[in-house]
């Protein structure tokens, strides 16, 4: 019998239903398989960076962010990263890198990486911007063993150029008082005319709208020591505008320590701009016992309402070139000005004479330090001299039969540079002091590097590849100088805080996934003043906006850095 046309009707109706269902039934199976999230980090101890014990939670990312803390499926991630055992805590930020020309050599920065660095800021008084023709010429004819192209101007452009040449870190800069001095003036002794001085306003107004963090000065290095402080006070001024902040390495270390504090104070209430110290340290022996006036001082002025922060090294040795063991008047106009007073046999007997007896208001590091045992040769340029790299002053003057000072000035005319040089010089009390402090954060004072290539051609000092780690290993698990939950807090949300950066330094829902996930039993630094080229171990993970870097211990050569940019910035 054939169908009537109602009871068809009725069939394709039914038809219809069905295939409505099925429909709804493959949408369902969809949504119950499809991921909801790009990576979750599970069953890790949580620190959310502010300082708090840690809670055991899954942390869920979705492209750049962390989307949601709590307890998720494994099924709910496209990939799972198993942190069983494991802090899991913000990226680390390195409050003083000297990465700027590493980071162009290698963007991967495995030395930091390895730490669970995610953000560099760089800017101790020199920057990578802005630039003249002749700046720009000079730091060419001064490259050491890492050649380069520049291919910027303003240090805007330097960071952006960073984050498309591409970077395994976030990176942000301080604009250098240096090079703003140097852009108006040049290197010698003298004080700015009122136009000099209006165009450095000019350029710091320039430079902060394009996202600098702020004036950072270094000024117990000439030119920079030749700027008076009412200079600083009007740079600071313009940079105050746009919520920056003054960062300085102080005017002195060591005789003259509690009157350079006092002078970053009187910058901070005189520009209304929050300051901070860079590397906090008394440098040499007799000096030692002023730290506790310094900390003094400090935390007086914060009681007054100025907001006075520093940041350290974990480390009783610090780093430069050996012309911090020459006279700062002896340097004006330059290197090349500072090598022919070497020549000059009277000039050359004054320089000598104060390099080993200092002045009453000055001391060079081969004072402070008390002996040449103590400075570590570590960078030479010239390839005739590296065969000294590892070799303290002391054996270098024997081996060249000369007096330690006079071997200061020969290598650095021979080698046409400063010369880099490790000086021990602080003491291991007041490093553990200074990291108990809750208003001190960390900075490597190094270059993130690689254990091959380029980064092998010269010694180092060992923070640059266990600062953070040596915090973690030695200062926090082994010699309980503070908790792993203050800790985190210092190394995250407190220089975040104090540089003006939103939603880096913490783990909450609509922060950047900037995650670092290691194991607190077994990070430690390996580097050694002996053998520096060593990565630091028990960083498993790191996250950069997003994107895995280090999967289990192995660096997956993703350059997910960006540039980031201080409060002030033109949107």
């Amino acid at each position: 019998m054939r169908p009537t046309h109602a009871s068809a009707s009725v069939l394709q109706l039914i038809s219809l239903i069905l295939l409505l269902a099925l429909l709804a039934i493959l949408v369902s199976c969809q949504r119950t398989t499809t991921p909801d999230y790009d990576i979750v980090i599970k069953g890790g101890e949580v620190y959310d960076g502010a300082g708090g014990e840690p809670v055991k939670a899954d942390v869920a990312i979705a492209g750049d962010e962390i989307v949601r803390i709590g307890q998720i499926e494994a099924s709910q991630a496209r990939r799972l990263i198993d942190a069983s055992g494991q802090a899991v805590a913000p990226g680390f930020i390195n409050m003083l890198s000297w990465s700027t020309e590493s980071l162009i050599a290698d963007g991967n920065s495995q030395g930091e990486i390895r730490q669970g660095v995610t953000t560099q800021i760089m800017g101790e008084g020199s920057s990578m911007g802005p630039l003249t023709p002749a700046m720009r010429e000079r730091m060419i004819k001064e490259q050491g063993d890492i050649k380069y192209a520049i291919e910027w101007t303003t240090l805007a452009e330097y960071l952006q150029f960073l984050e498309k040449k591409g970077v395994s870190q976030n990176v942000a800069s301080f604009l250098g008082a240096t090079t703003l001095r140097e852009y108006a003036i040049g290197l010698e002794d003298k004080p700015p005319t009122p136009e000099q001085l209006d165009l450095m306003r000019h350029l710091v107004r320039q430079e902060m709208e394009a996202g600098a963090l702020g004036i950072g000065s270094s000024l117990i290095y000439a030119p920079a020591y030749y700027a008076k402080t009412e200079e600083l006070i009007e740079l600071c001024k313009v940079a105050a505008e746009y919520q920056g902040k003054y960062i300085s390495h102080l005017r002195n270390e060591g005789k003259q320590l509690l009157d350079s504090v006092d002078e970053l104070i009187r910058i901070s209430r005189e520009a209304n701009i929050p300051a901070e110290i860079y590397h906090l340290k008394a440098s040499g022996e007799s000096n030692w016992p002023k730290m506790d006036q310094v900390i003094a001082r400090v935390e007086a002025a914060r009681n007054e309402g100025l907001k006075i922060t520093a940041d350290m090294y974990t480390y009783i040795a610090g780093s430069t070139g050996l012309d911090a063991c020459v006279p700062l008047w002896a340097q004006s106009g330059g290197p090349e000005e500072m090598r022919k007073r070497f020549k000059n046999p009277n000039i050359r007997r004054r320089i000598l004479r104060e390099m080993e007896g200092g002045t009453p208001v000055w001391e060079g590091f081969l004072q402070s330090v008390g002996s040449p045992e103590r400075i570590l040769l570590v960078e030479f340029k010239n390839e005739k001299l590296k065969p000294l790299q590892g070799k303290t002053l002391a054996e270098a003057a024997l081996q060249r039969k000369s007096r330690p000072a006079e071997t200061i000035l020969d290598l650095m005319s021979e080698d046409e540079s400063r010369v880099g040089a490790v000086y021990f010089m602080m003491s291991e009390e007041n490093v553990k002091k200074q990291i108990a402090l809750p208003w001190v954060s960390f900075g490597s004072d190094g270059a993130s590097m690689g254990t091959e290539g380029v980064f092998l051609k010269s010694s180092t000092h060992p923070r640059s590849y266990g600062n953070f780690a040596r915090l973690l290993g030695k200062y926090v698990r082994e010699k309980r100088v503070i908790s792993l939950p203050e800790a985190i807090r210092k190394l995250t949300s407190l220089p975040a805080q104090n540089l003006g950066i939103e939603r880096r330094g913490v783990i909450k829902e609509g922060s950047f996934a900037d995650i670092v996930v290691f194991d607190p039993q077994t990070i430690r630094d390996r580097a050694t003043f002996d053998k520096p080229h060593q990565y630091a171990a028990g960083v498993n993970y790191v996250l950069v906006n997003g994107q895995v870097v280090l999967d289990n211990g192995r660096h997956t050569g993703a350059r997910a850095g960006r540039a980031v940019w201080g409060p002030g910035k033109k949107k």
